[in-house]
Parts: structure tokens; sequence; C-alpha cells
């Protein structure tokens, strides 16, 4: 079972998410009100996914986020915000959120989505995944110019799949595209991690589309 750790200071809401987690055959590990206790009960408890509030006390979402995932590259986060606003879901994924979904998402919207940052897919409400594309193709526009001789070398199916990494395909389509199991895409994707020394599958789009490989005209050719 996939173990998930739910942080939320609004008490009715908190136990709402991890009674529906665990109906749906899900191992809460652990719940917290705040990031200190988030940040305190993860390496007990050692969750795989994260479900992080953003409007926390003394500690922002944002905050927490970039904690839990620099204490433990392998947690994914997935942001669960009432914010669907522009600045709120940059801050998130660049602090290290694989997902980002606001609260009006459906519960088996929200279900599906634990299973995909667990998996190590991108995902986010409708909408929101072009606008983090948008940003993450401006911040490669501002560095056009940095080229870096020492580029890690990639096997061919590597860089195919990268090149599908960075139009925010999942797993699965991407297994079904190139006719491979999901498990030897996950693979394909794992190594590529390691050659280019990234920690999450956001990063890795990040790079790619700083490559441009998402056909956005932007970054190194």
């Amino acid at each position: 079972m996939t173990r998930v750790m739910v942080v939320d200071d609004h008490p009715m809401w908190r136990d709402a998410v991890a009674r529906d987690l665990a109906e749906a055959g899900f191992e809460v590990v652990a719940t917290a009100s705040t990031g200190e206790e988030a940040l305190r009960r993860a390496p007990a408890t050692r969750p795989e996914v994260a479900v992080v509030d953003l409007r926390l006390p003394t500690m922002t979402g944002v905050e927490v986020t970039r904690e839990l995932v620099r204490a433990d590259p392998s947690l994914r986060v997935l942001v669960l915000s009432a914010s669907g606003e522009r600045d709120d879901v940059l801050a998130a994924v660049k602090a290290g959120a694989t997902g980002y979904l606001v609260k009006s998402a459906s519960r088996e919207e929200f279900l599906a989505a634990v299973l995909s940052v667990r998996a190590g897919d991108a995902v986010f409400t409708p909408g929101l995944a072009g606008l983090v594309l948008g940003e993450f193709r401006r911040l490669a526009e501002d560095r056009v110019g940095g080229d870096d001789p020492d580029v890690p070398r990639l096997t061919p199916r590597e860089y195919e799949v990268l090149r599908m990494v960075a139009t925010c395909r999942s797993y699965r389509q991407i297994a079904e595209e190139l006719t491979l199991s999901h498990r030897t895409v996950q693979n394909h994707v794992q190594n590529t991690l390691r050659k280019l020394q990234l920690h999450t599958r956001v990063e890795l789009v990040r790079y790619a589309i700083e490559q441009g490989l998402d056909g956005g005209g932007a970054g190194r050719r």
C-alpha cells in the first residue's frame, strides 16, 4: 500500500482526506496540523506521498514542501489547496511539489492524483499544467546562451522518453506510445534522473524544456 501523510490545519478537512485515502486502500501513516509537526513525523513514519495544504500556521505549505523534499528526495508532495493562483502554483512546484490540485477536485480525481504522484507523474488541476510549462519555458529563455559542453550522455531511448516527459505525458501514456511496459519507462526515467543528477519528475520536466524538447522552441538545441 502507498504510505501517505496528510498535512492540513483544518481538522474536518484533514480527517475527511485521511478517511477517503484509507477507504481507497492507502495507508495513512500520519496526519499533521502544522508544518513543524509534519517535519517531525515524516522521518519516523516515512510516507511515500505527502498531501500538503498551502495555508498552514507558522510555516507555509511551500516551506513545508521544500523541507520535506530536502530531507527525503524520494518523497512525493501533492499540494491540495483552495488556491489556484499562479504565484501559489509556481512557488509550490519550484519548492519540489510533484502535483497540485485545487480542493474543488472530485474524490476520484484526488485519489487518482495520489497514485500518479506516487509513480512520479506530474499531476495538475486542468489548466495549471500549461501555466507551469509556460513559466519553465520563460526561465529557459532567460538562460539562453549558457550552453554546457559537458551535457550527460543519454541513450537514444532515454532521450526519446525525456522528450515525451517534457510534454507532461504520464508514464502510462509514454509506455503505450512506445510499446513499452510501465516499469521500463520508470526505469528509463530513473536512469535519466541519476545521469542528470536530478531528484524529481518536475525537475526533469524543467530540464527537458530548457533543452527545447517540449517543442516550444526555447532552450538549447
